[in-house]
């Protein structure tokens, strides 16, 4: 049986899941809620480490500001996403403006800024909205090229 590191939705802590668990609604050991949302989780700097380095699933990170028009027009395809391609990808969005270290930490120079991260690395890098089809034609390149 396969463990996998998964940071629950709700509280942040790190939990250890068997990958045939995922789909069961595996329950945090910590806060007693859903390891898996089905949603985009907010992240800030405290707590993004947690919730996409030390993960063992895919995660794509949405770096956005509430001021920026594609990111605004893109936020509901991303919420859209995350309700069909969860647990598979887990879907983490980061406020720009209130985290200026984590955009410096990864080199975002323009939003919206869509970073692919699996096992603690980013895999995949690309700026700028996109139409919901394309969206999920790269999330299932990404994937499939990782094989996951």
């Amino acid at each position: 049986m396969t463990t996998l590191n998964v940071t629950c939705a709700t509280c942040g802590t790190v939990n250890r899941v068997p990958r045939e668990r995922l789909m069961d609604k595996a329950i945090c050991g910590s806060c007693k809620n859903p390891v898996i949302a089905y949603r985009a989780v907010t992240v800030n700097e405290s707590n993004f480490d947690n919730y996409v380095l030390k993960t063992d699933l895919p995660v794509v990170v949405d770096f956005w500001a509430s001021w920026c028009a594609p990111c605004v027009a893109f936020s509901p395809i991303f919420e859209q996403a995350a309700t069909g391609w969860e647990p598979r990808v887990r879907f983490v969005k980061v406020d720009a403006d209130s985290t200026p270290a984590l955009s410096k930490r990864f080199g975002i120079r323009s939003i919206p800024s869509l970073l692919f991260f699996y096992k603690g690395k980013v895999i995949e890098q690309r700026q700028g909205s996109m139409p919901g089809g394309l969206f999920d034609q790269w999330l299932e390149k990404q994937t499939n090229d990782l094989g996951v």
